[in-house]
């Protein structure tokens, strides 16, 4: 796979709290990713941008809000969101990625 096309499959990581429980007890970490993305190319992204080892990966297409303004109506974009599990032993330290 190359270059581009991993820092087009994955858009950033998630956070939320959910995202963060996850993260501290089950070894797992949760990111945005493209709408077209594949398991098998995002759980290539991942193992081959933070050289880590992904036991499972499970995604969710998240529908957008509908939103108003006074009398306009809008609606956010969909998008989709990836659980990547790590196998025992791996762990990605997204604090020291943005330094």
């Amino acid at each position: 796979m190359n270059d581009q096309r991993i820092f087009h499959i994955l858009k950033s990581p998630h956070i939320s709290e959910k995202a963060s429980l996850l993260g501290d007890s089950a070894n797992q970490h949760v990111f945005k990713v493209a709408t077209d993305a594949k398991k098998g190319e995002i759980r290539e992204a991942v193992e081959q941008l933070f050289n880590v080892k992904v036991a499972s990966v499970r995604t969710i297409n998240m529908n957008g809000k509908a939103k108003r303004q006074g009398q306009r109506r809008g609606r956010r974009s969909n998008w989709k969101k990836a659980y990547i599990s790590l196998e025992q032993g791996h762990e990605i330290d997204l604090a020291s990625i943005g330094a």
